[in-house]
């Protein structure tokens, strides 16, 4: 029952703790006069991907490097396939452009140099610098291709990540300041619930593996995996149902970014010795999330949208996926 209230309590944690940081963010970033645009493309980005930087680095400081690397292949997976079809299967998704020339080949590439990076089995602190840099590039980029964006997309993403409480002329300086102070707390609550939740839920989910006699990897890649992307899907799927199409797409693109060159990279460098990757993953994991980022081009290209059948599609991939993993560890243990 404690490790199952470790696990339930890191999940509530991660959740409150992301919900927090980013709200907490955007208001704070809108009330400085940051495009909303630029709002939803690296502070959202950077908030939802929160609980995968906290939960994976608070793994390899403490040891456990299958959950670390296990945590950002199965979100990126989770975010392709689930996230990306429970989407479309509510709406078809409409591709921006952008995606189709810049983002999604991004992200096809920094998988196969993930995949690269791993084959000796580690993913050294130099690798995970140059992943992180990218991150950086890729971030100031955003920023300013985010002021040639069309109208439509500039007031999609102004609805959603617009200050909610802008100043008026009449506010006094006090209370500028402290309507700033209290997004500071919102930000500063939400990074002391990321820390604490994901110590509770790595600890949990170390006991868990043992409980059932699986892989930290295996547990990594699924019940971590789930559990850290509880953001991204939220984000998406809401997106999703207010018709913000650019939105659904973009959150899940721009999480596998961030989740590959910042919390992968970043977590990499702060390991004392780097990021060890096991082999179950490099033959198996690694490449069905390459294969996944791949499929995404002739996807998102035919139509530039998500039609309901590709979304299906995508469901069942993941569907396929996670039972192969069953399979895996069931035989495994009766083996």
């Amino acid at each position: 029952m404690t490790t199952f209230a470790l696990l339930l309590g890191g999940f509530l944690g991660l959740v409150a703790g992301s919900e927090l940081l980013v709200r907490g963010a955007v208001r704070l970033a809108a009330a400085m006069k940051i495009s909303p645009l630029v709002i939803g493309l690296t502070i959202v980005a950077f908030g939802t991907s929160a609980p995968e930087l906290a939960v994976s680095v608070s793994s390899a400081l403490a040891g456990q490097p299958d959950l670390a690397v296990g945590n950002v292949i199965g979100s990126n997976i989770f975010n392709t396939l689930l996230i990306l079809g429970l989407s479309a299967l509510i709406v078809p998704l409409v591709v921006h452009q952008k995606l189709i020339v810049f983002d999604v080949p991004i992200m096809v590439g920094v998988s196969i140099l993930l995949l690269l990076f791993a084959q000796d089995q580690q993913i050294s602190r130099f690798e995970g610098a140059g992943l992180f840099a990218g991150i950086i590039l890729y971030t100031v980029w955003c920023v300013i291709a985010g002021r040639r964006e069309s109208a439509a997309v500039r007031k999609e993403y102004s609805v959603e990540y617009s200050d909610e409480t802008p100043a008026s002329s009449t506010e006094s300086l006090r209370h500028r300041l402290l309507r700033m102070a209290g997004y500071l707390g919102l930000v500063a609550a939400g990074a002391a619930l990321l820390v604490l939740g994901s110590n509770w839920m790595v600890e949990g989910a170390v006991e868990v593996a043992r409980w059932l006699g699986v892989s930290e990897l295996v547990i990594g890649l699924t019940v971590i995996a789930a559990g850290t992307s509880l953001p991204e899907a939220a984000t998406s799927v809401m997106a999703a149902v207010r018709n913000e199409r650019d939105i659904a797409v973009g959150n899940a693109v721009g999480s596998n970014l961030f989740n590959i060159m910042s919390v992968l990279g970043l977590t990499a460098v702060v390991a004392p010795k780097g990021l060890a990757v096991s082999s179950e993953a490099l033959r198996f994991d690694l490449p069905v999330m390459v294969v996944a980022a791949i499929l995404c081009v002739p996807i998102f290209v035919t139509g530039r949208q998500i039609s309901r059948s590709n979304g299906a599609v995508l469901l069942c991939g993941y569907v396929v996926y996670v039972s192969v993993l069953v399979f895996q560890a069931t035989w495994g243990t009766g083996g």
